[in-house]
């Protein structure tokens, strides 16, 4: 292998706090030579690409109590730094008052790495590509960051100063962020393009408030992303005293193109994300123009949403205990099957490494009961928790799911179908006769190379049966 195909790798001296003020305190210390890390579902990739030279100390945060509840009042929530895109997508109460958040949530990634990845850490990664962005710009967020100098507040919007940079200093803590509710005369919505269905980057993505008095536009607020070095507010003055017309909508969305100079990379030129702005303005305020479409509970692929161990100097696999303390430099995925198989004296290689950045699924496993992607969890954040693999998903017999996918002749090579098991199982814990709808939403995080994916549909469907 060439070194550029090498990953980097991972600190091998991981840090878990157990309180926020052990958090800032360590953060005081270290600075710049360490990382925090929740999720890790941008950060391990980052490690991988060698972006991280001279970071020397992972401080996990998984541990840290009280710090992933989601509180709703009257007009404002409060997020937690460990909550999760799921637990966003979770919340019924969420899809009313916050829905651009909930829409763009529900659009991040993969069952799997949403029951992982933290809307905190999609703030501090600070791309303008990140979908939750300009949701939590038009709903007016405001971050809490803590260090040991004290705690300041500031606005979403001029806290991201450029492509990956941001306010936050090295030794500060991102706790919490809050946003306002949806006033009764408001409605929201997210609205993205990506190169597919399901575990894309955006090309272009908007998100949109509009408040109305009677037909008529009261107050609008338009924020674009993916188009800029950072979210691009665009202007609205043209839509307020009007109705939502076809007329004011298309006024309103050449305004938008003219308002930005959309970057050309490898996922779009400039000349197509000046023609997605245009589409994407249209379709979003036409939408607004009609009440939302009925909520579907989402499909989860974990009963909580959330994925985190509480800490502790071991992991169950399996239901074997295995100390964790060989984790540390090593993935999930890595850890097990490297070490803990050896050390419980059986082979834990279902788990495959496919694509080693969350993109495949070939690598799903459960932890604590949600699925997630082995590749991009830290080892040593098993720690308390509990792991099933796919040798663990059945009990004595064969899984209903491993039946069916024999039964369905839904195998080919075999190398992506232990994933498939693993979420399939997973979506069976979560709805016990599911449709092809929900198959299609809850297996959209994993890849099959050879095959077209019905037989597979059909198995898990059959299996529900």
């Amino acid at each position: 292998m060439h070194e550029v195909q090498r990953r980097g790798p991972l600190p091998n001296r991981v840090l878990r706090p157990k309180t926020v003020d052990e958090t800032v305190t360590l953060l005081g210390e270290y600075g710049d030579k360490a990382r925090l890390i929740a999720g890790g579902t941008d950060l391990i990739l980052e490690f991988a690409h060698r972006q991280h030279v001279g970071v020397k100390v992972l401080i996990d945060l998984s541990a840290v109590a009280g710090c992933g509840q989601i509180k709703i009042g009257q007009t404002r929530v409060t997020i937690g730094m460990l909550v999760t895109h799921n637990q966003i997508v979770a919340s019924p109460k969420l899809w009313e008052v916050a829905r651009p958040l909930a829409e763009a949530c529900f659009e991040i990634g993969s069952p799997q790495l949403r029951n992982r990845a933290t809307v905190v850490g999609n703030i501090a990664t600070a791309s303008p590509a990140n979908d939750t962005i300009s949701a939590l710009r038009v709903l007016d967020a405001k971050l809490t960051l803590r260090s040991v100098r004290g705690e300041r507040t500031v606005t979403l919007q001029e806290f991201h100063t450029g492509v990956r940079r941001s306010l936050r200093m090295p030794d500060e803590l991102i706790t919490s962020i809050t946003f306002r509710t949806l006033a009764e005369n408001e409605r929201g919505v997210f609205v993205k393009a990506g190169l597919r269905a399901a575990q894309a980057i955006s090309v272009v993505h908007a998100a949109m408030v509009v408040a109305t008095d009677g037909d008529l536009v009261s107050s609008a607020k338009i924020a674009l992303g993916s188009v800029a070095t950072t979210i691009v507010e665009t202007p609205v003055e043209g839509l307020i005293g009007q109705p939502l017309s076809d007329e004011a909508i298309g006024a309103a969305a050449v305004a938008a193109v003219s308002s930005v100079t959309p970057i050309d990379d490898v996922r779009a030129t400039a000349t197509y994300r000046s023609e997605a702005v245009r589409v994407i303005v249209e379709r979003g305020l036409q939408s607004l123009r009609s009440a939302p479409a009925e909520h579907r509970p989402p499909i989860l692929l974990g009963a909580s949403g959330s994925a985190y161990g509480p800490g502790g100097g071991s992991a169950t696999v399996n239901g074997h205990e295995v100390e964790v303390a060989g984790g540390a430099g090593l993935t999930l995925l890595d850890w097990l099957r490297d070490v803990a198989g050896p050390l419980i004296g059986t082979s834990l290689t279902g788990t495959k490494e496919g694509c080693a950045e969350g993109e495949c699924g070939a690598c799903t496993v459960q932890f604590n009961g949600s699925a997630v992607m082995s590749c991009l969890v830290p080892a040593v954040s098993a720690g308390g928790a509990s792991v099933v693999t796919v040798e663990g998903i059945a009990k004595g017999d064969l899984h209903p799911v491993q039946q069916a996918f024999i039964d369905k002749f839904a195998v080919q090579c075999g190398y992506c179908i232990p994933g498939f098991i693993v979420a399939g199982a997973s979506l069976l814990d979560e709805v016990s006769t599911p449709d092809a709808d929900a198959v299609v939403e809850g297996l959209a995080g994993n890849l099959c190379r050879c095959t077209g994916y019905y037989k597979i549909i059909d198995a898990v469907v059959a299996a529900g049966q």
